[in-house]
């Protein structure tokens, strides 16, 4: 599956659907952001179980200011609903894919007993 733009309308429902979201919030006159859009377009084909949404945040400000971002190319990582990463920077093809691995290799069932403990732990205090 190749990557796809997300309009603001369609972004909550796209970070809490099941599965693992890649996004990739970009503009045009970003240079790391260009160089880094083929790469995270050949990946979106490798792995077509992945949704691999792009965000320009040019056109889509109200995204870029509600999720805090402040520098370009930012790259976040969403499974099940839950942001697993967030990072600011190009990053190349290796690194990408090592992150999309640990992205599927992560125990859910321990981060959400994690958050629930968190949860729980300011309910308390």
């Amino acid at each position: 599956m190749a990557s796809v733009n997300v309009k603001s309308a369609e972004f909550d429902a796209l970070i809490t659907k099941g599965g693992i979201v890649l996004v990739d919030f970009w503009a045009e006159w970003c240079g790391p952001c260009r160089a880094f859009g083929p790469v995270y377009e050949k990946l979106s084909e490798k792995y077509p179980e992945i949704t691999f949404a792009k965000i320009d945040t040019e056109a889509e400000r109200e995204i870029a200011g509600a999720a805090g971002i402040t520098s370009i190319p930012t790259l976040m990582a969403f499974r099940d609903g839950i942001l697993l990463y967030r990072e600011a920077g190009a990053l190349p093809e290796g690194p990408l894919e090592k992150l999309i691995e640990q992205v599927q290799a992560v125990d859910m069932d321990e981060v959400r007993a994690e958050i629930a403990k968190e949860t729980a732990g300011e309910k308390v205090e």
